[in-house]
């Protein structure tokens, strides 16, 4: 993007692997093998560590990509975004991390009964339990992910904290670095993601639908300034989303946030003051036309534009609107894991059409804020005030 340039770009991966070869590791004639289980082909979801030794994995790799940036800037100020690819499928982890959390510790499943049960519910969701295969997941899946059985989510799910748990250790070494360069206490961190992972839960994985799990992040933010002492470590109940982190940025670095921003600074909270006028919903939006990997638009038989859902939630009901599809309208409280869409229940009828009015205000407020904050008068474009 501009603005930006790359310390470690992934997108083909011949820098990570040329690395990985200048190391005196041996590549395998198809490169991503060494992701693989060792000797234990066809094995999908398992507890054997990926043949690439932790030194090598591209984790560690993207951190010495980080650090070495870090270490060529010579005392002046400076940006990083230190994205990881992990945890990310395969989802297969290097030694000892792939033994570091035991199945039967982790969160049971959310799922019906039955694949053919949970597919009821939507034509999307019925799509993606019929056609999301394991193999986009593990290198050597050979099953559709909604046939993975309690115990194979388990062990994905245990591999994926140990994925979680090594890149938490490499974030350790980043934080050690501006330690001993005096850099701790002058510099903000951010550590939020770009997707959840539906994990197994409601017989899907990967990032997709509109279920909770693919759209639930996490937003950490360390201010090392004094005005953030007393909220030191607490943590915030509230509903954010992404966009909030340019604002957040922005204004600890004292400059202006521009109108047509749609997010708001968090500082308030790292503060310790929450706004008064903050959110009381969450929004999310998600385009499901044809990939080169999935193709539900034409499955669906929706037309391309059409591929669209958003999403309005807040503490009480789920509301899910879809361009070309019938909406789905879920009770929170009482049906917390959304197995029981009540859009045709006239019981919640009027209830559903506040959160129609909702979605509407809020699309409405931004779908098209390019001049937002502009006013043309005779000399040009001048900023508003207010």
């Amino acid at each position: 993007m501009d603005g930006f340039h790359s310390v470690g770009a992934f997108e083909n991966r011949d820098a990570y692997f040329g690395w990985v070869a200048g190391q005196g590791f041996k590549l395998p004639q198809t490169r991503e093998d060494i992701w693989l289980p060792q000797g234990a082909a066809g094995a999908g979801a398992t507890a054997q560590p990926a043949a690439i030794p932790k030194e090598l994995s591209d984790t560690a790799w993207f951190t010495e990509r980080g650090l070495s940036y870090l270490q060529g800037r010579g005392g002046k100020p400076w940006f990083l975004h230190l994205g990881y690819y992990r945890p990310h499928p395969p989802f297969i982890a290097s030694a000892p991390y792939n033994a570091m959390y035991r199945p039967e510790d982790m969160p049971k499943v959310v799922r019906a009964a039955s694949p053919a049960e949970e597919a009821k519910q939507n034509a999307l969701l019925a799509y993606y339990v019929n056609n999301v295969k394991q193999a986009s997941f593990f290198q050597d899946g050979q099953q559709l992910g909604s046939a993975m059985s309690e115990e194979q989510v388990a062990q994905m799910r245990a591999t994926y904290c140990g994925l979680m748990s090594e890149i938490d250790d490499h974030l350790g070494r980043v934080f050690d670095y501006l330690k001993q360069t005096g850099q701790w206490d002058d510099t903000l961190i951010v550590f939020t993601c770009d997707h959840g992972e539906q994990a197994g839960d409601h017989h899907l994985l990967g990032k997709i639908g509109y279920f909770d799990e693919s759209y639930r992040i996490p937003m950490i933010i360390r201010d090392p300034r004094a005005a953030a002492n007393s909220s030191r470590g607490s943590i915030v109940e509230k509903f954010t989303e992404t966009i909030d982190t340019m604002p957040t940025i922005l204004e600890w670095l004292d400059l202006p946030v521009p109108r047509q921003c749609d997010g708001y600074s968090l500082l308030p909270f790292v503060h310790g003051a929450a706004p008064a006028d903050w959110r009381t919903e969450v929004h999310y939006e998600f385009d499901f036309r044809d990939l080169h990997y999935s193709a539900p638009e034409s499955a669906l038989g929706v037309p391309m534009d059409k591929c669209a859902l958003a999403v309005v939630r807040d503490e009480h009901y789920k509301y899910v609107h879809f361009a070309a599809l019938p909406p789905l309208f879920f009770d929170l409280k009482n049906d917390p894991d959304q197995f029981v869409n009540r859009a045709a229940d006239p019981a919640y009828a009027a209830r559903m059409g506040d959160y129609a009015a909702r979605m509407l205000n809020w699309r409405l407020g931004f779908a098209e804020r390019t001049l937002t904050g502009y006013r043309a008068t005779p000399g040009g474009l001048e900023v508003r005030a207010a």
